[in-house]
């Protein structure tokens, strides 16, 4: 349905308040589109209303904060919604081992259990008018599993098959599912994590106790220009294709990272892949 001018289609963006979520409502509304940008505090709403952007409530851990966010939007839309960005997550260090029940549900609620809820609400809008776009911002290490960083690595790799599955379902449908798989990029993931990090790690009861030490000095340093870092305009572009393309890819690489290990997960056994994996995240702390 790209027959629709920019100004007729709107979009939800979720996880607005920084970095790419910020940078892509930005973006389309400038470009001419509708952008409802949701976030998590009421206080970071006015950061996006005195740009002239339309910004909702939506927390992800909420179901009726989704609900009510989406109910305003319709409302607003005429009830109709041309695509959704699911850009809001954080990352959770931490050793496997160090992480508890509790924390991992933390991490699922919103990387997963919340994304998964609001995109099965906006698919019953778009079945009804049969078309739209489903992004889903999901991360190299959902199909690349770093160490130290289990619960963020399993609640990507869980929105991938679910995004899979959805893709193929949704067939014959009029409605495009893609995912966008970033390696770094420049934003406050790096500062979250610190703050998620000291939350909910032990360091003093951990058998890894020297290696979070070495984690922390880099996570407080919050220092996202690495060699591999782009800007946050490098997902805005993979996003404009998925939404304006004719026919939209399933999956959109961004950095040199994700193609990095996206060839050598298909070349390699798993056994050396660990082994590049495993020198790749020692390196961060050097």
């Amino acid at each position: 349905m790209n027959r629709l001018k920019s100004d007729e289609k709107s979009i939800l963006i979720t996880g607005c308040s920084s970095g790419i979520g910020l940078a892509a409502a930005q973006a389309l509304h400038q470009r001419g589109y509708k952008v409802f940008a949701s976030v998590r505090k009421e206080k970071d709403i006015p950061l996006l209303e005195n740009s002239g952007i339309r910004c909702l409530q939506l927390d992800l851990d909420d179901s009726e904060s989704i609900k009510q966010a989406l109910k305003q939007l319709l409302q607003e839309s005429g009830g109709t919604l041309y695509a959704l960005f699911s850009n809001g997550a954080y990352g959770q260090p931490g050793a496997v081992e160090d992480i508890s029940r509790n924390t991992l549900r933390k991490q699922f609620e919103t990387n997963l259990f919340g994304t998964h809820e609001l995109t099965c609400r906006v698919v019953k809008i778009m079945r009804r008018q049969g078309y739209g776009r489903i992004i889903q911002n999901s991360s190299v290490l959902g199909f690349a599993s770093f160490p130290f960083r289990g619960a963020y690595n399993a609640s990507k790799h869980a929105l991938e098959g679910l995004t899979d599955t959805l893709r193929m379902e949704l067939k014959g449908s009029g409605i495009q599912v893609s995912l966008i798989e970033p390696g770094p990029i420049q934003s406050q993931f790096r500062k979250n994590a610190h703050a998620a990090f000291k939350e909910n790690i032990v360091v003093e009861q951990s058998y890894f106790k020297a290696y979070y030490l070495a984690v922390e000095r880099r996570l407080a340093r919050h220092d996202d220009k690495g060699m591999f870092t782009l800007s946050e305009e490098a997902v805005v572009k993979k996003l404009l294709h998925a939404l304006e393309s004719k026919r939209a890819k399933p999956r959109y690489y961004v950095t040199f990272p994700t193609y990095l290990f996206g060839y050598l997960k298909r070349l390699l056994s798993t056994r050396f892949l660990d082994r590049i994996l495993l020198a790749a995240s020692k390196s961060e702390n050097s």
